[in-house]
């Protein structure tokens, strides 16, 4: 088994490692990243849609042009990253073990930051183990990296904002989508996406849901229903559509193994997508030395994910002492005005109060460790 030795150790190399590896990487740390996939970047390279916001933001720059400059940013860093390399546990004294291939690796870490992401939820349902249904990130993949589509006539499931953006990019990729079905009574995404899918004549059915699909050996079509005001099937509602592939867009859920098996305090907030590590402002969870970073601290926009990496980054080089108290308190202040910045509105509302009610959580834990 090989041995390696870092300042910082970044897992994931999505938009919120990066970021991170970036800041610490500049600021004086060594930092290497370790990602599971055979190319760095996470999410973004799947984005063909502009980003929204400010120009510090990258406001109307679409998510594969982010992520070519952030990969271009980390490589006049000095930072190192490792790919298709698996991180298995995080052991005593900030000890990471990885595999790439047949080869092993312990890694010595003076700090580490978290940044695994997040993953989908599945719903289950009669015929939901048939080819294809499938999450609506896998479709976006194949339709986007692997220029596959993934089926012709799609039936969505849900009306966030994955599931509004795929079924636009479904639908110039020259897939039809019959519907996009949706439990709760109004849509869950922002109304500029909603509209552009009604524009394109795809009808959005608020209340309703999918009851099962069919199919000998791929999925042939669906079933679908209306809900009451308490989730219940309405009797005689339900309605047979044709489709070959059915796309669940039903949430995600943080990725937070690690963090457990680190011994991490967590915490359960639904509205970020379930159980995610407790935290400081800093990012530092109740484990001294890990730093936690984008979804996997809750489940929001890859904006915000690539703002908390900066703070992380800095956070610990700050740790490390290889800058100032003084310097990183100004450095992490003007960050968190632009996350700030990113939390206005009903869907940022909704997250900033979730995430302090994790900063208060910690403050208690802090607290009850200074009282024993």
């Amino acid at each position: 088994m090989k041995h390696i030795s870092t300042d910082v150790a970044i897992i994931g190399a999505g938009p919120a490692g990066l970021s991170a590896a970036i800041q610490a990487a500049k600021l004086g740390a060594k930092v290497i990243v370790f990602d599971e996939n055979k190319k760095p970047g996470g999410q973004l390279f799947k984005q063909i849609h502009k980003f929204f916001g400010s120009r510090e933001h990258r406001a109307g720059i679409r998510g594969y042009t982010i992520g070519e400059q952030l990969l271009d940013e980390v490589a006049k860093s000095g930072a190192e990253v490792y790919l298709n390399s698996i991180v298995y546990g995080i052991f005593n004294k900030n000890t990471i073990g990885v595999v790439e291939g047949e080869k092993y690796y312990s890694v010595k870490a003076k700090k580490i930051i978290l940044a695994s992401g997040a993953k989908e939820n599945y719903m289950a349902f009669p015929g939901s183990t048939l080819p294809g249904v499938m999450g609506a990130g896998a479709a976006q993949t194949m339709i986007n990296v692997n220029r596959v589509l993934p089926g012709k006539d799609i039936l969505m499931i849900g009306s966030g904002n994955v599931g509004l953006i795929v079924t636009y990019q479904l639908l110039q990729a020259g897939a039809n989508v019959r519907a996009i079905i949706e439990g709760a009574p109004r849509i869950g995404g922002y109304g500029v996406h909603a509209s552009k899918i009604r524009r394109a004549g795809v009808p959005i059915k608020t209340g309703h849901t999918v009851l099962r699909a069919y199919g000998k050996k791929e999925v042939e079509g669906a079933v679908i229903a209306a809900l009451d005001d308490k989730w219940n099937v309405v009797p005689g509602s339900e309605q047979y559509t044709l489709c070959d592939t059915i796309c669940l867009a039903v949430g995600l859920n943080p990725m937070s193994e690690l963090a457990y098996m680190a011994g991490c305090e967590m915490t359960f907030i639904p509205t970020l997508g379930g159980h995610v590590p407790m935290h400081n402002d800093n990012l530092e969870t109740t484990v001294p030395g890990i730093f936690v970073a984008g979804d996997i601290t809750g489940v929001e926009e890859a904006s915000t994910a690539m703002e908390e990496g900066n703070l992380a980054g800095v956070a610990a080089a700050c740790a490390l002492r290889v800058i100032s108290e003084e310097q990183a308190r100004e450095m992490m202040n003007s960050i968190r005005k632009r996350m700030e910045t990113l939390r206005t509105g009903e869907f940022g509302e909704r997250r900033r109060i979730a995430k302090a009610s994790q900063v208060e959580d910690f403050n208690k834990f802090q607290n009850r460790i200074g009282e024993n």
